[in-house]
């Protein structure tokens, strides 16, 4: 760049002319293209993600953030996937995401097993956090949720559907998993408790950003802890908007499309960084 400098200097001079020689014309196109393909790179690089210590504060917030709001219960989980690992990922020992600390965190490999949890209870549905990010190497967050606006629209095949535009989202269609069509002949769990019938979710699932267990709640996933928590948040304002709008008995405008298509990858990140920050009300 300082042959560049030189040579716009040197026109400054001569009051907007400048002869240069056959070599420093080379030379000075070499240096600019140098300068752009640098800036090139620069501008695709992607953006750094969060600091270890950052992603674990994260990850406690998600938990007490997402309890704050009635989101999850005391059987809720979330987990995000480990950046140094992609074949791990990190969610909390058995406790209930309000009590969630940093001490609880454990490191989870795809089959679901603890790497470090010294002896500590984990959550008998974890199952679903491993086989989804085997399933989905674009997710690299996973939260299962029991919000109670959800259940009648996995219950009643009533089509969940965007009816505004932080719902964007759902506009490809929330799929609902019926267990029954999963789980062994002798078991009545309602609880995705095996990698099996976490397999079978996550086939459900497939490439959508939400499914609803019939009868028990949601898994939503998204590109970062931030999108899949916004995302658990508007899913479920969503069906209660749309409930409240079928209500009222008229014809319902939801969004076609390709408006949901224009909104559909919201990353979220004005909510979550005000969310972050917010105290809890509970």
């Amino acid at each position: 760049m300082r042959l560049l400098e030189n040579l716009w200097t040197k026109t400054k001079e001569n009051e907007g002319t400048v002869t240069i020689t056959r070599r420093e014309l080379i030379a000075a196109s070499a240096a600019l293209a140098g300068f752009l393909s640098t800036v090139a790179a620069a501008e695709a690089e992607p953006p750094a993600g969060p600091s270890a210590e950052a992603l674990l504060n994260d990850l406690v917030t998600a938990n007490h953030f997402l309890a704050d709001r009635e989101i999850v219960d005391g059987y809720g989980h979330v987990s995000v996937r480990d950046p140094q690992n992609p074949n791990q990922f990190l969610m909390a020992r058995a406790i209930a995401p309000a009590l969630v600390t940093r001490a609880d965190i454990l490191t989870y490999d795809l089959d679901s097993n603890p790497l470090n949890s010294n002896g500590a209870d984990v959550y008998s549905e974890r199952f679903i956090h491993g086989e989804t990010y085997r399933a989905r190497p674009d997710v690299i967050a996973v939260i299962h949720s029991h919000a109670l606006e959800l259940i009648p629209f996995g219950v009643t095949g009533v089509i969940l559907r965007p009816i505004y535009h932080m719902g964007s989202f759902i506009g490809p269609g929330v799929p609902i998993f019926e267990i029954r069509t999963a789980r062994e002949a002798n078991d009545n769990s309602m609880l995705i408790h095996t990698a099996s019938l976490a397999n079978a979710l996550a086939r459900t699932l497939g490439s959508h950003p939400a499914a609803l267990i019939r009868g028990h709640g949601a898994v939503i996933v998204g590109s970062s802890l931030g999108q899949t928590v916004a995302r658990s948040v508007y899913l479920v304002e969503n069906a209660s908007m749309q409930a409240k709008a079928m209500a009222l008995g008229q014809n319902i405008t939801y969004l076609d499309a390709n408006e949901a298509r224009s909104m559909a990858d919201n990353p979220y990140d004005r909510d979550w960084n005000l969310w972050k920050r917010l105290p809890k009300t509970g």
